[in-house]
């Protein structure tokens, strides 16, 4: 695949975010975790911390990379399981090492279910210039419904403290934002206004990791619309909500940032505490070995999974996608949808997503009302 569109004349995007799955287990027993209870599990043979030498390996990797083709900055995810368990003097040599080593500037954050976020790793995260996301899902019940340690306690008591150390003025620039996996059963509206509450600078609204062979079960795109509704029609602008906004980017012909929508080259990369180098982590949700690339930190240099058929397939565009998607009136704007929602047992990643029809209503909903409004100010 890789020598067929070169020779059209494609190039590759160079990886411009690279995950390191710093610690490989978890404090807590999420029900909807893509990497303990979906498809792979590779996870059970994999180091529960990641070496020194794997990780001064990746950052030598992510320099040779960003030498290779004159990046300015990169993004360096600290990622798990969770991050937090690998203890803050090793994140502490990974960042100073990260500094003196990449040729540019490198943006680094950490993604945390927040339970072991206390005020003294939280200042050397910031002094280090980390930025820490933390995962809440909506409100008491619905976080609690999912997100519990492994003695079924839930955890949104932890994530409300780690959240009030980021909003303490000493640390806020340190606070990256909100990650939150959609539950229908939920309120959308309650889970927006409960999100918000914690003043996050960004939310990343997730669909949960769904595919042809295990389908969601129930519409998202009610739940969608109401939500969007919710932060749209706010009389100021409260937050950024990465979907949300994507849409609205790309209805208006710009570029979304949100891997769940559009044509935008994929252009992230994961390295295992094993020091494999695979695909976006998502992929784990649909068989054991999707994102797998054969490749590894310690014998392999990042631009060798440029050449991957699954890399390729989520830079090339429309070129990737199912016919139903090169015919689709919403191609530009939907791309899709996430990869991973794509997968059909037998045939690939080359359908549309199980979420189609969701994305669809919600789509064209989040157009109608922009274009109401650009007409609005057209007429002024």
């Amino acid at each position: 695949m890789f020598d067929e569109f070169w020779a059209r004349g494609w190039r590759p995007t160079a990886f411009r975010e690279f995950v390191l799955k710093i610690h490989q287990r978890c404090n807590l027993a999420c029900d909807y975790c893509y990497v303990y209870h979906l498809a792979d599990q590779s996870w059970r043979t994999r180091p529960h911390q990641m070496p020194s030498r794997v990780w001064r390996q990746a950052v030598a990797r992510i320099a040779e990379h960003v030498s290779a083709h004159g990046l300015d900055p990169v993004h360096v995810v600290l990622h798990g399981g969770e991050p937090l368990l690998a203890g803050v003097d090793t994140i502490r040599e990974i960042v100073e090492d990260l500094r003196a080593t990449v040729p540019c500037g490198v943006r680094v954050s950490l993604q945390t279910n927040g339970v072991l976020l206390t005020e003294p790793t939280l200042a050397v995260l910031h002094d280090l210039g980390v930025r820490v996301a933390v995962s809440v899902d909506g409100d008491e019940r619905t976080h609690d419904l999912h997100r519990q340690g492994p003695d079924g306690r839930g955890s949104h008591a932890a994530a409300v403290r780690a959240l009030a150390l980021l909003r303490d003025d000493r640390y806020r620039t340190a606070y990256a934002g909100l990650l939150c996996t959609v539950d229908v059963r939920s309120d959308p509206v309650a889970a927006y206004e409960a999100l918000i509450a914690y003043e996050p600078p960004v939310i990343d609204f997730l669909l949960p990791h769904a595919n042809w062979a295990s389908p969601p079960g129930a519409p998202h795109a009610d739940w969608l619309i109401a939500a969007f509704d919710r932060w749209y029609d706010a009389p100021r602008r409260e937050t950024v909500v990465r979907l949300f906004e994507s849409v609205v980017l790309l209805q208006l012909g710009g570029q979304g940032r949100s891997e769940q929508v559009g044509l935008g080259p994929a252009a992230l990369v994961v390295v295992e505490s094993d020091g494999a180098v695979e695909q976006v982590d998502a992929l784990k949700s649909a068989y054991e070995g999707a994102a797998a690339t054969g490749l590894h930190v310690e014998t392999d240099p990042f631009d060798a999974a440029l050449r991957h058929p699954g890399v390729v397939a989520r830079q090339i565009g429309t070129a990737a996608l199912s016919p139903d998607c090169q015919r689709c009136r919403l191609v530009r704007v939907c791309g899709g949808g996430h990869y991973a929602h794509r997968y059909r047992p037998g045939a690939g990643f080359r359908n549309p997503s199980v979420y189609c029809a969701d994305l669809i209503r919600f789509i064209d909903h989040v157009g109608a009302r922009v274009r109401k409004d650009v007409e609005r100010v057209t007429r002024g």
